[in-house]
């Protein structure tokens, strides 16, 4: 006996037939492009398994950068999120919802690091960090309420990561309480040093810091001993401004930015070279701009007061109360 039909989209037949011992067994002959291809009752329980397993998606693969960078990151790109389906997951027009289910990076780090700069301006969103660390799971659901993904929830998905986290000293306040206690029961916290001892082998990773960041930039030119040599100096009263003595300024940032001032100076002057007047130049052009301000005006508030155009005056809180502190002085 046999039957025909569609299956799929392929051709196929249906038919049984006897087995050495007597028994018989279903076959199916289906259309492969020019070619029949015949499955046995084996064959066609292998293919009903990989069916069972066709609605299975791999969220985070193995083979992966163990080191996920998450400073910034948004609600969605932290936690995961489930895409939106105009068509609602509809069997015959929609997506899967199981397809449209994206990681989180606390899930791309497990069994890895997550690192998140500045902390504290996740905000409210630290309480979810400190869930994940504390059950190493974390559910994946639709964060948007009007979205088609709402409705879907992925429970239990692994996120067991190592947290390397950073603020300012003064955003420490900002730091959800249970989240600090959590990582100091389970880690520690390292104040970071802002200078380095002034010794022979710290100036030389001095010039080495100095020749890195040319080469990062990359349009800069080389810079020549002396030019190092004032930076190195310059690292020195940057330190003793921290009330260092004898150090170095670990404030590598700012002394990146000085470098690349100097590199600036150099490339306009079509200079092969950054010499040491270019950084010394640069020191004074490359100041921030609150230093400016105090420099040319004696104070940011009198700066505040004549840097300011008269309809912005009147809007200006330190102008009311100025005018306020003058009709006194006049009367």
């Amino acid at each position: 006996m046999f039957g025909a039909m569609n299956y799929g989209g392929k051709e196929r037949v249906n038919t049984t037939r006897v087995r050495p011992d007597g028994t018989e067994e279903t076959v199916v002959f289906e259309r492969a492009g020019e070619q029949i291809r015949v499955l046995d009752e084996k064959a066609l329980a292998k293919r009903r398994e990989s069916d069972k397993n066709t609605n299975h998606k791999t969220l985070v693969k193995l083979e992966r950068n163990p080191f996920v960078l998450a400073t910034g990151a948004s609600e969605t790109e932290l936690l995961g999120d489930v895409r939106h389906d105009p068509y609602g997951g509809h069997p015959g027009l929609g997506t899967p919802a199981y397809d449209r289910v994206v990681p989180g990076s606390i899930h791309e780090a497990n069994e890895g690091v997550l690192f998140i700069d500045e902390i504290s301006h996740l905000g409210d969103l630290q309480r979810h960090i400190l869930t994940a660390m504390q059950e190493r799971k974390f559910p994946i659901m639709g964060r948007n309420p009007q979205s088609a993904g709402a409705s879907v929830k992925v429970e239990d998905v692994p996120c067991d990561f190592i947290l390397v986290a950073a603020c300012n000293i003064q955003d420490l306040e900002n730091i959800l309480s249970p989240l600090r206690s959590r990582i100091i029961g389970g880690g520690y916290e390292v104040l970071v040093d802002i200078a380095m001892p002034d010794s022979p082998e710290n100036r030389a990773k001095y010039a080495q810091f100095v020749a890195q960041e040319i080469y990062i930039d990359g349009k800069i030119p080389p810079a020549t001993m002396d030019a190092v040599e004032v930076i190195i100096e310059e690292g020195r009263k940057r330190a003793r401004g921290d009330n260092m003595r004898n150090a170095l300024t670990l404030r590598l940032r700012e002394m990146g930015g000085l470098i690349r001032a100097a590199g600036d100076l150099a490339v306009v002057e079509g200079s092969e070279l950054i010499t040491a007047d270019h950084v010394i130049r640069a020191s004074e052009r490359a100041k921030p701009a609150e230093q400016q301000i105090k420099e040319r005006y004696g104070s940011y508030t009198k700066g505040l007061s004549k840097d300011i155009s008269e309809s912005q005056k009147e809007k200006s809180p330190y102008y009311m109360e100025n005018e306020h502190l003058d009709d006194q002085i006049y009367r």
